[in-house]
């Protein structure tokens, strides 16, 4: 309890108080004035009064109902089933002692009642973040409801109840990238395709993104290199190094449309806002609209290599922020700034990376005369200096995800098939798992789980917090894209080849082998995941029997 809500309590307790002794002399006056006054006690001013403060913080900070209102609780049952006592010395202390018991339980069912205390409470736990005191009426309710959800939701995550949906595929493309948003997913074809789903909702009839390639040459558009989706915009990449950028609340037709003279090698997209770097050959350019809405370059750079991997830093105001690594070079690129050199050592070049709004983590890979194990630096964007060097693996880090990780841990992939957790406090390992058959691809975790994806196409889920894998699920092809809420689950397995392999499609199984798999997985809902239905059976139906493509079917009649 702090100073302010002691003093409140203080002030209502005596307030209290002197209610009450003033209601005494009231209907005592002509008796006191006969009585030999005694010795007034003011609880308020000894220890006892300190004690039911006290009392009160402990309850506050969680310690539940307080000794003394269950003690008052039982005396009073006491002395109603008992006779009543002499009034004396002893009597009348035993009465003030009631009275202040009284009081304080008062006390705490104005607390307990509280509004703003309770909606403190849903605030401090981080549920519904947006809301205000006024949008609902019982606050107390509310937590206590999302308190249920959040242990429905956390059972549901270790018992792997929900349900799982195929995201539907083009024929005659292969899968070439995939990158989603708050359970929005966007996904490139082979075919010059770009396709969007919502699956927060049940229906996943996916609409095309439309680009401004002739219609009357089919089969001539150029593979989609890279997609990007946030809250607004969708953003997707070609071979032939066109951009193009959709808004996804006024419709299908791009918006702005950017050429490079090369291949785009990188594409990033701002979490926050409406900011788009790219990369191709030596160039790095930052594309937003201005104050008008038309779009403009707000800043380009020329750096020594090709850059491997682009990423925006979240959170940085009016100037974005990039970080791109190219070879064993890594470059801090602001706006109103040129090119500057973040980290450089000769013949170590950087293997992944990840960025946060005041950090970047990447992976550097040792080579030379003195080998020193592959390891992860941690460096301050504001002071451009190295903060941490963690890890000594003999294998490559190929993923690291700094962004999602709790506050001052960090989770990381390395081609020796491992998961680490860092401690960026300690530079110290504190868990090291055995995840996958051969390298990790893909990793995120949160406050008790950690889920990633392997090259070999494995999916699996652990509670690092007891060291166990909970669950597992397999697909043909490399695992390039994982994120998860805390009700859901996308997951994208995209194939090595960019190449089809037969035109003549036999059937569904055909596709699941050579074209790639997208996945969405629901936690919210009541039913097993990997038993659940296909889309086509969540709805009402009258048949009970069909193929099930080797997955047990779950009728929606099934729970009646």
């Amino acid at each position: 309890m702090d100073d302010h809500s002691l003093d409140e309590f203080r002030r209502r307790w005596q307030e209290e108080l002197a209610q009450a002794q003033a209601q005494r002399k009231r209907r005592r006056p002509e008796a006191a004035e006969r009585r030999p006054r005694r010795p007034e006690v003011v609880p308020g001013r000894g220890e006892q009064a300190s004690g039911y403060l006290a009392l009160a913080q402990g309850l506050l900070e969680g310690a539940g109902r307080p000794p003394a209102a269950r003690a008052a609780r039982q005396d009073a049952a006491s002395r109603s089933r008992s006779p009543p006592a002499r009034e004396g010395a002893g009597g009348g202390e035993q009465l003030v002692d009631q009275l202040i018991r009284d009081l304080v339980s008062k006390t705490w069912k104005v607390i307990a009642e509280d509004e703003v205390l309770w909606y403190r409470l849903c605030q401090q736990e981080g549920h519904l973040p947006e809301s205000s005191i006024s949008d609902y009426s019982c606050w107390k309710l509310i937590l206590q409801e999302c308190r249920a959800k959040e242990h429905m939701l956390r059972t549901n995550w270790k018992n792997r109840k929900g349900a799982v949906s195929e995201l539907e595929h083009i024929p005659d493309a292969v899968l070439c990238d995939v990158h989603s948003h708050d359970g929005v997913v966007i996904a490139g074809y082979t075919s010059g395709d770009v396709r969007v789903w919502d699956t927060r909702t049940w229906d996943y009839i996916a609409p095309f993104l439309e680009s401004e390639y002739e219609e009357d040459e089919p089969g001539m558009q150029p593979y989609v290199s890279f997609v990007r989706i946030n809250s607004s915009l969708a953003v997707a990449a070609y071979e032939d190094g066109f951009l193009n950028i959709w808004d996804l609340r006024t419709g299908k037709y791009p918006i702005h449309r950017f050429e490079h003279d090369a291949r785009i090698q990188a594409l990033a997209l701002s979490q926050e806002d409406a900011t788009v770097a790219t990369a191709s050959a030596f160039d790095v350019v930052m594309l937003c609209p201005n104050e008008e809405g038309y779009w403009q370059i707000a800043a380009e750079f020329e750096v020594q290599k090709l850059v491997d991997y682009l990423e925006i830093v979240p959170d940085t105001g009016r100037y974005p922020v990039a970080v791109a690594t190219a070879g064993d070079l890594v470059y801090l690129l602001k706006a109103e700034d040129s090119a500057r050199t973040l980290h450089y050592v000769y013949g170590q070049p950087v293997t992944c990376l990840d960025v946060s709004s005041n950090q970047a983590a990447f992976g550097v890979k040792s080579l030379g005369w003195v080998y020193e194990g592959n390891k992860i630096l941690v460096y301050s964007l504001e002071a451009e200096r190295c903060l941490s060097k963690l890890g000594n693996a003999l294998g490559d880090f190929t993923c690291v995800n700094l962004r999602d990780s709790p506050p001052n841990l960090m989770v990381s992939g390395n081609m020796d098939r491992r998961v680490r957790i860092h401690d960026l406090r300690t530079d110290k390992i504190t868990l090291s798992l055995s995840a996958h058959q051969l390298g990790v691809s893909a990793v995120q975790m949160d406050d008790w789980k950690i889920v990633s994806g392997g090259e070999e196409g494995l999916v699996s889920v652990w509670d690092y917090r007891m060291n166990q894998k909970l669950w597992e699920v397999h697909s043909r092809h490399p695992v390039r894209h994982l994120s998860f809420n805390s009700h859901s689950l996308i997951t994208a397995n995209v194939p090595y080849e960019r190449v089809v392999r037969s035109a003549d499609l036999d059937g569904f199984s055909t596709h699941r082998r050579h074209r790639g798999l997208v996945h969405a997985y629901e936690f919210a809902v009541d039913q097993l995941a990997f038993q659940s239905a296909l889309p086509i059976c969540r709805s009402s139906c009258v048949t009970t029997a069909g193929y099930n493509y080797d997955l047990a079917l779950a009728f929606p009649y099934d729970s009646i």
